[in-house]
């Protein structure tokens, strides 16, 4: 998300440019080849940064599996006043893969995913458009991110194309799909949620689910923590502290560890931009969590224990 820099119309810097490509570089040595991107990621720029480093690196696009987002619009764009806001229209998704294409210098996307549901969403108009970004081979699959059963099932009455992909928050800190999973039939309403079912939904219909802001902001592998910061993160990280201690590995292994625990396979997309959290990150996948460890961050993280 991150590999341009910043929110804003500021034009890209060489220094910029070079820690993207030096982020890219560092997750193709160890052996990534799925790039998450999106329309909005410091407006456009990350994926400039990402389009760069491909058309100077020929023969490598066809290694890569490139998915990119589209449906969030910005406050104040195109001209100020006017709200942030959602679009799933015909015309904002064809206008934003356009966009994503010619900025990735791409001639198609793995996958697009719908980024956020729109409440005004006409699904035959998402249908039409997967139709004809489909048909030209500008889209091969299609998904979406933080959508509810409901919401999916939805889409899907409309669309011929199956929704391949979910991508939600997911992490150790917030795991509210569980939490409201292990309260059934209990009086404790705060843990009821509207995404409840997802993580089962999702695995009945062979939806992967993808978790964003999976290592947390690095709240749990060594990042400063504020003097307000919540006693249930801060328990979760000195868990995860002290398992990476005794196994032996970085916490952001164990971070990732937890999330590939998880019996649903779940994707983690780490947005680091650090060359040495990267590799850290990669750890994860060599390391297997017991069911005890899983519970012993889970449960820290929620602050009591489970029913």
């Amino acid at each position: 998300m991150m590999i341009g820099g910043s929110f804003d119309d500021a034009v890209l810097t060489a220094e910029t440019v070079k820690r993207g490509r030096d982020a890219i570089d560092t997750a193709l040595e160890c052996g990534l080849n799925f790039f998450d991107h999106a329309d909005i990621y410091c407006w456009g720029k990350s994926e400039k940064v990402f389009g760069n480093f491909l058309a100077g690196n020929q023969g490598l696009r066809e290694k890569l599996i490139i998915q990119t987002k589209c449906g969030i619009c910005l406050a104040n764009q195109p001209e100020n006043g006017w709200p942030g806001r959602f679009d799933l229209s015909y015309d904002h998704i064809l206008e934003s893969v356009e966009g994503s294409l010619a900025r990735l210098q791409t001639d198609y996307l793995d996958i697009l995913l719908l980024h956020r549901p729109d409440p005004l969403v006409e699904p035959e108009e998402v249908a039409e458009a997967f139709d004809l970004l489909h048909r030209t081979g500008k889209v091969r699959k299609f998904g979406v991110s933080n959508h509810s059963p409901a919401q999916i099932e939805l889409l899907q009455a409309y669309v011929d194309q199956p929704l391949m992909v979910n991508q939600i928050e997911y992490s150790p800190i917030h795991a509210v799909l569980h939490d409201a999973a292990i309260h059934v039939n209990m009086r404790r309403p705060q843990y009821g949620n509207p995404g409840e079912g997802i993580i089962e939904y999702c695995r009945l219909h062979g939806i992967t689910l993808q978790a964003w802001s999976a290592m947390a902001r690095g709240l749990l592998s060594g990042r400063s923590l504020a003097p307000d910061t919540a006693p249930q993160t801060v328990q979760a990280a000195s868990m995860v502290a002290k398992l990476a201690k005794i196994r032996g590995v970085s916490a952001e292994a164990i971070v990732i560890a937890w999330i590939l625990r998880h019996p649903a396979e779940i994707m983690p997309v780490i947005g680091t931009t650090h060359p040495g959290r990267i590799k850290a990150a990669c750890e994860g996948i060599k390391l297997e969590l017991s069911r005890v460890e899983w519970y012993q961050i889970y449960t820290a993280a929620m602050g009591h224990p489970v029913p």
